[in-house]
């Protein structure tokens, strides 16, 4: 499934397949983001509404807890 990522270095908006998805955050205030790569093989991150996310769920894309630094 394809979404549009905004590629910081380009300065310009791509379009990308969905690698993964991930929840930032607390469990009262959870942040949902999906994850993609450019054709170079750079990280992109899109941070998406509720909504958005349970599509992607319900389109196969799976989302994990996203690990604390």
């Amino acid at each position: 499934m394809d979404h549009k990522f905004y590629d910081v270095k380009a300065k310009k908006a791509v379009t990308t397949a969905v690698t993964e998805g991930k929840i930032y955050g607390e469990k009262s205030n959870p942040r949902y983001a999906v994850c993609g790569k450019t054709k170079d093989g750079r990280s992109l991150t899109c941070f998406i509404s509720k909504a958005d996310y349970e599509a992607f769920q319900k389109k196969g894309v799976k989302f994990a807890k996203a690990a604390k630094k």
